[in-house]
C-alpha cells in the first residue's frame, strides 16, 4: 500500500517552520516501513511484537552499517495500516501478546511508540551536536528511569547525564556516574525499553533539564535505535535478550567460593591458601591468580603472558594438584603488552598492536609502563593473542579473568583494524570476551567436549555481552560502608539491561581499612549476588581463612549457606539462559499493583531468583531494617515468621545473618554438606516446601542432571534439560503436591515440609497417611518413591 502527500503543501510547511516533515510512506515485504521526510529515509522493522528498530539515512544517503549488539533477524510478518488525515497507525497484523504500535504524524514529523494503547515514547528527531548527532525522545512526566550500564547512582537515573566512555573509577563509594561498562540504552518504570544501537562515546541525558526529553548524542554515524515493550518485566527482558542474545550457563563450578586477592605471588602461597581452606573446612571451588603469575612486579612484566619460574616453578603440577582437589586455576590477563614484557617483539612480528595514525605501532605510559595495545578487531591480532590463551588452557586453565579492558588506557588517535579510538572504545571488552569463547569452544568442540563453557570474568563491555559468556565485576570498589552501599544498586541495573552476572569484590577492594562488621555483611550479601568471590588488595585479606576466629566462624556459616543454595542457583543461571530474567531482580519486578514510587527506586531490597526477598545490611551497627514485602506472604528464612504481602514491616538485625523471607508455598531445592561443587548429585537434592493455606496454586520446573551440567555445545536444537516438575494447589481443605520426573535414574525424591503456618492434621504421601510429630513446625519426607515418575504429596 502506497499513499503520497502533495509535494509543495508540505514543502511549503516545512520551509516554514524549520521541522522535518513527511512526504511518502510505504510498507514493503517483510515487515517493512519506508518513510521518507524531507531530511532524509526512516526504515523500521518489527523483530517481533513487543521489539521495533527504526534506522535513519540522512538526506536520503544509505550506509550499511551493523549492530554489535544485536543477533536477532527482523520478523517476516504482515503489517496492518490505519490511515488518517494526519498520520497513519501501523502495527503487526497480528497480535495475540500485544504488539508495539507505531503511529506517524506527517506535519511536523514525530514517530510515536504505543503498547496496550498506551503511549510510550515519542521520537522528536535527528540532529547534530559537537561530537556528532543527537537524537531526542520524548517521555511522560512520571516515569522512572534506569539504564545507561553500570553507575554508582539511586536506582531512579532520572536527571541524569551520562557519559558513554568505559572508564574504571577506583575506590569510588556511593556515587560514581561513570564507570568501566557503558550501555546506551534506558529502561522505563513503564515497563518499555530504548536501546540507541551506536557503541561510539557519547553521551545519554536522562532528562537531566527537567523537560520530559531523553536525548542520545554519540561520534557514531549509526543512526538506529530499538523499541522494547512487554506486559510485565519477565516479556520485556525476554525480548530484549531475545534481541540481543542470551547466555549459557557458567560452569557450576564458579556458583562456589573463589579464593582471590590481588596477588598471590608464588606457587607456595597458592597451594598453602587452598591448603587452609582444607583444614578450616571451608567450602572452595577455584582460586584467581593475579598479576604477579606472570612477573615478580607490578611494573614491567604485564603482557609476559607464561608462568613466572622462579615463583611457579611447576604451574603444570600445581594446576592438576588443584584440580585433584576440585579446586579450579583461574588467570588475570590484560590486552597490554608492555615493550618491556618478553612478548613485545613477538607481538610486533604478528602485527597484533593497534597503530596509530601513520600506520606505525603506538606505543605510550600508563601506569604499568611503557605498552602497546592488542586490537582484537584484526583478525591476524586475535589469533595471536588467542595462541597464548590455548597454551595455558592446555595447561588445565579453567578461565580467565580479563582485566583493563576499557580499555584502561585508550589513545584517540589509536586505530583499530575497524575504526578509530573512540568509535570502537565501548566494544573492545565484548570483541575480546567473544574471542576467548568462540576459540575456547572451537577447541572443545574438536576434542569432542561440548559441555565445557570458559569461565570468563571482565569488567568491561557493551550491549549484548552477556552472549560472550562475560561475566561481569564493578570494577575496584572501596573498602567500606560506601562501597557496600552501591551494589546491589549496580547488580540490579546491570540484571534489567541483560548482564545477569553482575557481581562485585566481597568485603571491598580499595584500601587499608579492617573491619570484620563490613567484611562479614558484604560476604552475607555475596551468598545471594551471582558469583561469590571476594577479592582486595593485600592490606586487609579477602579470605575467610586469615580472619579472627568469630569473622571466620560467621564467614564459614556465610559460605556454607551459599553452597546448600546450590541447586536452587543452578536453576536460576537456567532461567536466566531460558528467558533473559535476571538473577538478582528489583523490588518492583513482580509488582501486581502500584504501591508507589519507593519500591521502584528501591535497591536495598531486592529478589533472589523468584522465591527468595534478600534486604542485606548495607550500614555500621545496624540493629533494625525496614522491609517492604511484596504481594503474598513471605516466611522468614530462618524464625518462619510470616508477614503479609503489600505492607513494610520492621526486622530486628543479628550479626548472624542478613535478613532472608521465603515465598510462601515455594518449592526450594537444597543440598548439605558439600565442600566443593564437584562432589554435587542431584540424588542428594531435598525439596523444602513452605506450606501456608492460602487459596493459590503454581508449578515449578527444575532442571536438573549429573553435576547440573547440560548438553551447551549441541549443533542443532536447544540445549539438554532435564527435569523436575512440582505443582501444588491449595483450597480451603488442603494442599495437594503432584511431583513428575522426567530423569529415568533417578526413583525417590526428598522432601523437607515447613509447617509454619498453623497446625497440620495429616499428611498422606502416594495416598498413604504418615507418622508425623504434630508439634514439630518441619516433616521430612526421605526417599518419596516415584512411580512412572510420579508422586503426590496431600496435606491437610
Amino acid at each position: 500500500m502506497k499513499f503520497f502527500l502533495s509535494f509543495g503543501l508540505i514543502a511549503l510547511s516545512f520551509l516554514a517552520t524549520g521541522q522535518d516533515a513527511v512526504n511518502f510512506y510505504s510498507i514493503e515485504k517483510k515487515g517493512k516501513l519506508r518513510i521518507e521526510t524531507f531530511s532524509g529515509v526512516y526504515e523500521i522493522f518489527y523483530y517481533r511484537e513487543g521489539v521495533v528498530e527504526t534506522n535513519y539515512y540522512p538526506e536520503w544517503q544509505k550506509t550499511e552499517s551493523t549492530s554489535h549488539a544485536v543477533i536477532d533477524d527482523y520478523a517476516d510478518i504482515d503489517l496492518k495500516m490505519e490511515e488518517k488525515e494526519d498520520m497513519i497507525i501501523v502495527a503487526p497484523d497480528f497480535s495475540p501478546n500485544g504488539s508495539i504500535e507505531i503511529r506517524v504524524q506527517f506535519d511536523p514529523f514525530e514517530l510515536s511508540y504505543w503498547y496496550d494503547d498506551s503511549l510510550l515514547c515519542t521520537q522528536v528527531g535527528f540532529g547534530s551536536d559537537s561530537i556528532g548527532y543527537d537524537l531526542q525522545m520524548n517521555i511522560s512526566d512520571n516515569e522512572v528511569l534506569y539504564g545507561g550500564g553500570a553507575r554508582a547512582l539511586p536506582m531512579n537515573r532520572r536527571g541524569k547525564k551520562l557519559e558513554l566512555y568505559n572508564r574504571a573509577h577506583y575506590g569510588y563509594e556511593t556515587e560514581a556516574p561513570l564507570m568501566n561498562f557503558c550501555i546506551p540504552m534506558f529502561l522505563s518504570s513503564k515497563r518499555y525499553a530504548v536501546h540507541f544501537d551506536a557503541p561510539g562515546t557519547g553521551y545519554l541525558d536522562l532528562d537531566s533539564k527537567n523537560k520530559n526529553i531523553v536525548e542520545f548524542s554519540t561520534v557514531s554515524e549509526r543512526r538506529t535505535y530499538q523499541v522494547i515493550a512487554g506486559k510485565t518485566w519477565e516479556q520485556l527482558l525476554s525480548n530484549w535478550t531475545g534481541l540481543t542474545g542470551r547466555q549459557m550457563p557458567p560452569p557450576v563450578w564458579a556458583l562456589g567460593n573463589f579464593a582471590s586477592r590481588f596477588g598471590y605471588h608464588s606457587q607456595e602461597e597458592v597451594e598453602s591458601v587452598v591448603q587452609q581452606f582444607k583444614e578450616d573446612e571451608i567450602p572452595l571451588d577455584a582460586i584467581i591468580l593475579d598479576l604477579y603469575w606472570f612477573g615478580d612486579s607490578i611494573k614491567g612484566t604485564m603482557g609476559n603472558l607464561e608462568f613466572h619460574k622462579d615463583s611457579f616453578p611447576d604451574p603444570e603440577g600445581m594446576i592438576q594438584g588443584l584440580k585433584d582437589q576440585g579446586i579450579k586455576t583461574v588467570l588475570v590477563t590484560e590486552p597490554f603488552i608492555l615493550t618491556t614484557s618478553n612478548r613485545w617483539e613477538e607481538a610486533l612480528e604478528n602485527d597484533a598492536i593497534a597503530k596509530d595514525t601513520a600506520g606505525n605501532p603506538l606505543t605510550y605510559e600508563f601506569y604499568f609502563g611503557n605498552t602497546g595495545l592488542v586490537d582484537v578487531f584484526s583478525p591476524q591480532a586475535r589469533k595471536w593473542f588467542w595462541e597464548k590463551y590455548s597454551d595455558l588452557k592446555a595447561m588445565g586453565i579453567a578461565g580467565f579473568w580479563g582485566d583493563l579492558g576499557e580499555p584502561e588506557v585508550h589513545p584517540a588517535e589509536m586505530m583499530h583494524a575497524t575504526g578509530t579510538a573512540n568509535e570502537v572504545h565501548n566494544i573492545y571488552g565484548n570483541r575480546w570476551a567473544q574471542m576467548i569463547q568462540e576459540e575456547w569452544q572451537k577447541e572443545e568442540a574438536e576434542n569432542g567436549n561440548y559441555s565445557d563453557q570458559p569461565f570468563i570474568l571482565m569488567r568491561a563491555g557493551y550491549s549484548g555481552a552477556q552472549r560472550f559468556g562475560l561475566i561481569p565485576w564493578s570494577g575496584d570498589v572501596n573498602r567500606s560502608w560506601g562501597g557496600l552501599q552501591s551494589q546491589p544498586g549496580i547488580a540490579l541495573q546491570m540484571g534489567m539491561q541483560g548482564l545477569a552476572y553482575m557481581h562485585s569484590d566481597l568485603g571491598g577492594f580499595a584500601g587499608d581499612y579492617e573491619d570484620s562488621e563490613l567484611y562479614t555483611r558484604w560476604l552475607q550479601y555475596g551468598v545471594f549476588q551471582p558469583i561469590f568471590r571476594p577479592h582486595a588488595q593485600e592490606e586487609v585479606p579477602a579470605e575467610p581463612i586469615f580472619w579472627d576466629a568469630e569473622t571466620k566462624q560467621l564467614a564459614k556459616e556465610t559460605i556454607e549457606l551459599r553452597y546448600r543454595l546450590l541447586p536452587y542457583n543452578i536453576q536460576t543461571t537456567r532461567m536466566n539462559h531460558r528467558n533473559g530474567t535476571p538473577l538478582m531482580r528489583p523490588l518492583f519486578y513482580y509488582a501486581d499493583r502500584w504501591d508507589g514510587t519507593e519500591i521502584y527506586e528501591n535497591d536495598s531490597i531486592y529478589f533472589w531468583g523468584k522465591d527468595f526477598l534478600v534486604a542485606p545490611v548495607l550500614h555500621k551497627s545496624q540493629e533494625k531494617k525496614a522491609v517492604y514485602f511484596p504481594s503474598g506472604c513471605w516466611y522468614d528464612f530462618y524464625s518462619g515468621e510470616l508477614h503479609e504481602g503489600h505492607q513494610w514491616d520492621t526486622v530486628a538485625l543479628t550479626m548472624k545473618h542478613i535478613p532472608v523471607f521465603v515465598r510462601a508455598n515455594a518449592f526450594v531445592p537444597m543440598v548439605e554438606g558439600l565442600q566443593n561443587t564437584d562432589a554435587y548429585d542431584p540424588n542428594d537434592v531435598t525439596i523444602h516446601f513452605y506450606h501456608a493455606k492460602r487459596v493459590g496454586s503454581d508449578t515449578v520446573v527444575i532442571d536438573e542432571s549429573s553435576k547440573g551440567g547440560i548438553n551447551l555445545m549441541k549443533k542443532q536444537g536447544p540445549p539438554d534439560f532435564n527435569a523436575f516438575r512440582f505443582s501444588y494447589v491449595t483450597d480451603s481443605k488442603r494442599t495437594l503436591i503432584k511431583i513428575h520426573n522426567s530423569m529415568e535414574e533417578i526413583n525417590t525424591v526428598d522432601f523437607l515440609l515447613h509447617l509454619w503456618d498453623g497446625k497440620v492434621r495429616k499428611i498422606r504421601v502416594n495416598g498413604k497417611k504418615i507418622k508425623f510429630n504434630k508439634k514439630s513446625k518441619e516433616c521430612p519426607l526421605n526417599d518419596i518413591q516415584l512411580t512412572d515418575g510420579r508422586a503426590t504429596i496431600e496435606i491437610k
